[in-house]
Formats: structure tokens, sequence, C-alpha cells
């Protein structure tokens, strides 16, 4: 073994890091609009021939008919699970109407005061209708605007041969259930402590439409006639102005322990607000929320990450993780990048794998209140004065410069790429740490940086930018047909979710009314 991986294996207190264990698992969600030729968010229904979006396992649709969501199942290969996302989008394209696209930002396309955003609808069957009324409660709470930012999730997990042979490593006397779970909350705290170093190095929303703040206080300022900014901005979708509830911000949710997480939420998922008592209702007296409280689900808690794992029909996502535990981690910090068709790429995972590797081997310790919001702080500046180089932040009570700090983050993750590229044989891993070092140093490389310089060389509004990304990835996409195989696949998808769809709304036996009232019970 090479001095350089002892050393890498040394910095995380590690006797060995057998090549398996680098068989990381990880899937994508990705969000995007469906839009007209000429930029304007589409208001035709859920295409038929992507199947029902209540049952499709690669293509549904998140607040929005409009809002096309891309599912992945979980890969070991990081090649294997672009390719899948990459066939998705080809047969959502070649399967659209009217000569629609995709807008490849995710700061939504141009919306007047007046413009329809449908809500995504999901049939007549009970949990159809709950799916639906949730996003109906989102819209009253939040606006529709709001929930057409569009993002990418990426899923992580280790593989199972990693989980026992890493317990005794650690020395732990927990079951392989709890061990497993307390070494993935122990990587979440520590996300949130570096999360911010993403979101500069891949944030891609510095600017969006003047519409999107319609109505609402902003410090953003004009980029032209129809756009607005912030000159050193990197992801205002993870900003006041997008991803962030003023309710929430009452919540302190600490990653310390599974079932004060737990608790939390639940908590929250029971406990009525004020002014979500006021929207109750209509005047004809049909719900237009799942209920009155702080949350109607624990989906509209906004994090970075999220604890998950897969739960059997009818299960309730919370009650799966203290019944078994965390089986991955969901990063939600992610914008789409629209220079890369696929608003992701290879580099971008290998850095991802690496990021999240070194949260789970460096140390964790407990957070506390006062970190919390420190954490939450340092996020904030990241997201409006990111490539601003004097801009500091706080480590620990002290101020340190973001710049120093990014350097000083990227060193520590350079042992994890490199144990990374033992595991596959390769270099990449190293490579893609190393891509971001030059970010650091000139931060007009950043995503962010790249589309305000766009923006202003040719003279392009935020629309008129989108809208041309948007057509050079939609020609790029269709360059190359589906193989009869990968085509196939898709149509019997879609064939067998329309089949489950009938199915369910067959079998329900309650009225929805009664069905309401007993999920919040639960």
């Amino acid at each position: 073994m090479s001095e350089i991986i002892q050393a890498s294996l040394d910095r995380y207190k590690l006797p060995e890091f057998k090549q398996a264990w680098g068989g990381i698992q990880r899937g994508i969600e990705k969000e995007c609009l469906r839009i007209s030729p000429t930029g304007s968010i589409s208001t035709r229904q859920h295409p038929q021939a992507l199947g029902s979006a209540l049952t499709n396992p690669y293509i549904t649709t998140d607040f929005s008919e409009s809002l096309l969501e891309f599912i992945t199942p979980a890969y070991a290969g990081i090649q294997d699970c672009l390719d899948m996302l990459e066939n998705i989008h080809r047969f959502s394209l070649q399967n659209l109407e009217g000569q629609e696209m995709f807008w490849v930002c995710s700061m939504p396309c141009p919306l007047n005061p007046d413009t329809e955003i449908p809500i995504a609808q999901y049939g007549s069957s009970n949990i159809g209708r709950m799916k639906t009324l949730y996003r109906r409660g989102l819209h009253h709470r939040y606006g529709s605007i709001m929930q057409v930012v569009a993002g990418l999730h990426y899923n992580f997990s280790m593989p199972d041969s990693f989980w026992q042979p890493f317990r005794e490593i650690c020395g732990s006397q927990e079951s392989l259930t709890d061990f497993k779970t307390s070494r993935y909350l122990h990587l979440i705290r520590n996300f949130h402590r570096f999360s911010w170093l993403l979101v500069y190095l891949f944030g891609a929303s510095p600017a969006a439409s003047k519409s999107f703040v319609q109505g609402r206080e902003h410090s953003l300022k004009e980029f032209d006639d129809c756009s607005l900014y912030l000159p050193n901005a990197t992801c205002l979708r993870m900003g006041s102005l997008g991803y962030k509830s003023e309710a929430q911000k009452s919540l302190f949710v600490c990653y310390n322990d599974l079932n004060a997480y737990v608790e939390c939420l639940k908590s929250a998922m029971h406990t009525p607000f004020s002014d979500y008592e006021a929207i109750s209702r209509k005047s004809d007296d049909q719900p237009v929320q799942i209920n009155a409280n702080l949350l109607q689900l624990e989906n509209e808690f906004y994090s970075t990450i999220r604890p998950k794992r897969n739960v059997h029909s009818g299960t309730k996502p919370l009650d799966g993780l203290i019944e078994d535990g965390i089986e991955y981690v969901e990063v939600r910090a992610l914008d789409l990048n629209p220079f890369l068709p696929l608003g992701v790429d290879s580099e971008q995972i290998k850095f991802l794998d690496s990021f999240l590797l070194h949260c789970l081997l460096d140390d964790s310790p407990q957070c506390n209140q006062s970190e919390f919001f420190e954490v939450a702080k340092n996020l904030d500046l990241v997201v409006e004065y990111g490539r601003d180089p004097k801009l500091t932040l706080s480590q620990a009570g002290r101020d340190i410069s973001m710049r120093v700090w990014a350097e000083s983050l990227l060193d520590e993750i350079y042992h994890s790429s490199t144990i990374l590229n033992y595991c596959h044989r390769e270099k990449g891993y190293n490579s893609a740490v190393s891509k971001q070092r030059a970010k650091v140093a000139d931060p007009d490389l950043t995503p962010s940086g790249q589309m305000l310089k766009e923006m202003r060389e040719y003279g392009l509004s935020f629309s008129d930018f989108s809208i041309e990304r948007s057509k050079i990835i939609k020609k790029e996409l269709l360059g190359d047909r589906l193989n009869k195989g990968a085509l196939m696949g898709f149509i019997n998808a879609s064939k067998r979710s329309l089949k489950r769809q009938a199915e369910i709304e067959a079998n329900d036996t309650l009225n929805f009314e009664s069905y309401l009232a007993e999920w919040n019970r639960g």
C-alpha cells in the first residue's frame, strides 16, 4: 500500500479500507420545469405517455403538473446512474407535446401574477387526493411561485459490506441497525457544518426573473429590466426567497439522536399554527390543506439533507425510521447546473462522494443550539455573498475567511478522495477535488459566476440566458434516440403505472373525509 493511501487512512484512524467498501450506492432525483418554446410555464396536463405520476417509479411530478421529477434507482456505478438519468430525460422529451422543453435552471421561468401554475394531480384515490391536497396547502402557505423552484437531490449510502467491519473498527457495542443510524446522523451533523462549501462550489442561481419576488420584500439588485440578482450570490434558491419558511424558524432540529429528530417533526405535525388556521377551509367547506399544523407532513420541513429509508406502502416515513433505522441520506442543497445536459456530471458526483465520505469518517461532535444557528448564518452568507473574496464565516464562534476555510476543507476531503481512488483504481476522485480548488481561487469559475459572466457578455436577461441554454440542451439530448430496449422499458413502466393507479383507486374502502381524519389522528 502506498504512503499516500496510508496517510489518508491514518487521517481517519482506519487500519484498512477494503476496496469493496468504496461501492457507494447513489441515486438521483431531479426536478425540471416543462416550458413552451417561448419560455412560459406549460399549463398542459402531465403527458399520458409518461404514465401515472402516482406510481411510475422513474417519472413523477413535484408541486405542479409542470414540474417533472426524474428518479433513478440506486446504482453502484456513477456512469450507470447518469446513463439512466439521461435515458429518462430522452424518453420524457420525446413524449412532450407542442414542442415543449425543460427549463434548465433552478430558478423558474418568468411568471406573471395571473399565471396559472397547475397543481399536480394524482387521480381519485385517497392517497392521490392526499398528495394533491398537500400541494394545495403549500400553495396557500407559501405561494405557488416558490414551489416551482427546481433542484437536484442526491441519495447516498455506503455498501452493506462496509458496516459490520466499520462497527468493529469503531468498537461500537450497538446493534448493526443502531450503529448505521448513529453514523448517518454523524454524517448529517458534519454535512450541516460544511454544506456552505457545496453551495459555493455548485450554486447556480445568482439571478432570477423579477416576477419571482412579486409582492415580497427582498434585497436583490436590478440586473436589467427583467432580471434581479446579487453581485456575489451563489444559490438564491437556498436563501430567504427560495426554500425557506419563516414559520419553521421556531424549529430547532438537531441530529444528535434519531428519536429526538423524529419527535421534533412529529410535534410540529401536531401543533396548530395560527396563520395556517386562518386558511384552513374555503367558503365551500372543502379542505385546502391536510391540516392547520406547523407541518402538514414531514416533507414540508425544509432541510439541506434528510435521513431516509424506503418504507412499505402505508407506512409513514418517520415511523419507518424509528422502526428500522436510517438507510441512506438525501442531499437537497444542489442547484441544476445549466451548463450540463443533465444538470450534474460524474466529476460533481465524485466530489459529492468524497465530501460525504469525509463527513462520515471525520470526527462529528454533538450539535447544540448555538452551533445550529451559526451553521444557518454561514449558509445564508454564502448564498448571498459567497463569491466575495473578503467574505468571513463563523467557525466555533470565531471569524474565519471563507477562502481559508474552503482550502482547509478541500485538504481534508482530499484524504477521502484518495481512499475512493484506491477503491476504484482511478484518479478521478482526487481530480474532482483539485478542480474545486480552482473555483475557490477564482469565483468566476463557479456555475453562478459563469452564469453572470455570460449574461453580461452577451447582454442576456436571466430568462434569455435560460431559454437559450434550454434549447441547446434539448437539441443535445435529442441528438441520440433511445435504444429499443430502453424505450420499451419506459413504455412498459408507464403502462404498468397506469394500471397500478387504477387498481389503487378501485381498492379504496374509505371516503376521503374519513381517510383524512384517520391520517391526522396518526
